[in-house]
């Protein structure tokens, strides 16, 4: 059973469609905007520990961005570096904001969240309407991986 603290309330787009189609846009950069793949943590320790890689060899430290202490490197196309033949190789432990993709977790303040989404994705409009529970298990992914921060 999914439970959120009462005190937290978020947003969510109403009467959202979305089915993701596997284009891989999400995985790199296009003509209108640089993918900058943020990771925090737990996502690295996820990561190496699937890979055996060090963070050094997928990763570039950012700063400013915290929670995120580290970015995904890009192959010179600006591609994900786990990218391999249009799928993602590091799928199940996938990062964070990646999980999240297309949607965007914003924090309003006073326990307030909004998700918005980018209408970029080419998976927006498809598929089933996203429910409430859709965001609420979002909404917990962003949670737990908080309590490692």
């Amino acid at each position: 059973m999914l439970t959120i603290d009462q005190r937290i309330r978020f947003e969510y787009p109403k009467q959202i469609h979305f089915e993701c189609d596997r284009c891989a846009l999400c995985c790199g950069d296009s003509k209108h905007r640089v993918r900058r793949i943020h990771l925090l943590n737990i996502d690295l320790v996820r990561i190496s520990k699937r890979t055996s890689m060090t963070r050094d060899e997928f990763t570039t430290k950012i700063d400013g961005f915290e929670p995120y202490v580290y970015q995904m490197k890009k192959t010179a196309e600006g591609f994900c570096f786990f990218l391999r033949d249009g799928s993602c190789s590091i799928y199940e432990v996938r990062p964070l904001i990646c999980r999240f993709y297309p949607f965007q977790l914003q924090n309003r303040g006073n326990s307030r969240y909004l998700f918005s989404y980018t209408k970029e994705c080419l998976g927006i409009g498809k598929g089933p309407q996203l429910e409430r529970r859709f965001f609420e298990e979002l909404f917990a992914k962003f949670t737990a991986s908080m309590k490692s921060v």
